[in-house]
């Protein structure tokens, strides 16, 4: 069928059509489909991340957006935090994770009994960038931490290992106020990792928000 007619049924200009042809995806089509590929990407890595999260992962990857795009590109996909989809999911026997088992006694008669952790975010020039750190409830010292660009459970796991290695404790209780340490480290570190003798390390409650 000519393009005359075609134009013509369809209601439009022989102009629009032709640019239609020469572009027919908007710059922020191609735009939304490059976050969406790298959203997908970024949630992939850690199930656990947030609009929030992704945006700024995002960001440190070069892509420009607001939090509110990055908001309606992760709606539209369907991509959300699983935080709340593990709720109801079945745990081992033992303590539930979110036992707050310090019961908000930061002290400690033994070394290596009770440890405190926690993240903090630091600015730099180059960015955000995120510190767990593992305090000893008995000397006060910093007995692990991690650093990383990023706030994911990984970032807490890692400053545990350290603790574990420098430590080696036999009979240790975390407890933890961050929300990323208590829904990330309990269900996802390694029972033979979690005190170096196989107790479950306990994150205290997550700070209401």
């Amino acid at each position: 069928m000519p393009v005359a007619v075609t134009c013509r049924v369809l209601g439009i200009s022989r102009q629009a059509y032709y640019q239609w042809c020469a572009a027919p995806f908007s710059q922020r089509d191609w735009d939304d489909a490059q976050l969406i590929n790298a959203a997908l990407e970024i949630h992939a890595d850690d199930p656990a991340d947030g609009y929030r999260f992704i945006a700024d992962e995002l960001a440190r990857r070069g892509f420009t957006a607001s939090e509110n795009r990055v908001w309606r590109i992760c709606s539209m996909q369907q991509i959300f935090s699983l935080h709340a989809k593990t709720k109801g999911r079945s745990r081992k026997a033992g303590p539930p994770v979110h036992d707050d088992l310090v019961r908000r006694d930061f002290t400690a008669d033994a070394p290596n009994t009770k440890w405190l952790t926690d993240i903090t975010e630091h600015s730099t020039g180059e960015g955000k960038l995120y510190l767990c750190a593992v305090k000893d409830c008995y000397s006060n010292k910093i007995v692990g931490y991690s650093i990383a660009s990023h706030m994911r459970a990984s970032l807490a796991v890692s400053a545990l290992r350290n603790a574990i290695a420098l430590r080696d404790p036999h009979d240790v209780v975390v407890h933890s106020d961050s929300e990323t340490v208590s829904a990330g480290v309990a269900p996802g570190f390694p029972a033979r990792e979690r005190d170096g003798r196989g107790r479950m390390l306990v994150p205290g409650a997550p700070r209401a928000s």
